[in-house]
């Protein structure tokens, strides 16, 4: 197993990608922390569900815009198994609107969650990687941080800078041994975005944009770069953005 016993903090765990990386990592070896925010039970359900097929996990509620909480997170799972070898950013919200008609609230919820909540969450677990001079940060960027779609002006800017942040991090930590990339996925099939599954428009839109005529991924397509850039044979690897998306973006 390519993570035994290393210690995972996987946000936004309880469904979609999330969920799909908690399993992926549970399989592996790892003790998965199944964070999210404001339905513990789902948490839960993942958390259990993986001890059931004989993992290790716990689940913990977090909202990983507050710099409070995300501290408690990492003292809970270093009190509870020791240490964190791997963060999993992942916790993300999409609002979709024209630009005129987003709030200031939907530009904060959605900036505070995507990218402050990484940047918090980084903070947080470095003194404890960079002590033991080893680790692995996978930042949940996407497609949209380096392609425009419209509607989504919050959501591709916020991912944009999780993008570049991953970049900057590795200029920062890499001399520590710690690892820190991100994931792209394109178009995955996630309670996120399941109004735009259901648009017709769109779907055919994504169909022909994307070489294998596919409009979605599967989480678990998602979840098996996750897994790789967790391991020791990603150990050469810093700085890099995995693009996960069936070909979109070469199209």
């Amino acid at each position: 197993m390519r993570l035994e016993d290393k210690v995972a903090i996987v946000t936004g765990g309880s469904q979609g990608i999330g969920q799909a990386i908690c399993h992926a990592y549970g399989r592996e070896g790892a003790k998965v922390a199944v964070v999210n925010a404001r339905k513990p039970e789902l948490g839960a359900a993942v958390a259990e569900k993986i001890r059931a097929g004989g993992g290790t996990a716990r689940a913990y509620q977090c909202d990983v815009s507050r710099r409070d909480q995300v501290r408690k997170l990492v003292e809970d799972v270093t009190g509870a198994w020791g240490t964190v070898d791997i963060l999993v950013s992942n916790a993300g919200i999409m609002i979709n609107k024209p630009v005129e008609d987003y709030t200031e609230d939907d530009w904060d919820r959605t900036v505070d969650t995507n990218l402050k909540g990484a940047f918090l969450l980084v903070q947080a677990v470095l003194p404890v990687m960079k002590a033991k001079r080893s680790g692995k940060i996978v930042l949940m960027a996407s497609i949209a941080a380096t392609h425009a779609f419209p509607n989504a002006v919050p959501y591709c800017a916020s991912k944009a800078g999780v993008w570049i942040m991953a970049k900057a991090l590795c200029a920062e930590v890499a001399k520590f041994g710690i690892n820190v990339n991100s994931i792209s996925p394109g178009n995955t099939a996630t309670p996120l975005n399941e109004h735009l599954q259901r648009d017709p428009e769109f779907v055919k839109l994504m169909q022909s944009y994307t070489p294998t005529g596919r409009a979605y991924l599967s989480t678990d397509e998602v979840a098996g770069a996750a897994v790789f850039l967790a391991s020791e044979e990603a150990r050469a690897i810093h700085g890099a953005d995995v693009i996960v998306d069936d070909g979109w973006c070469a199209m």
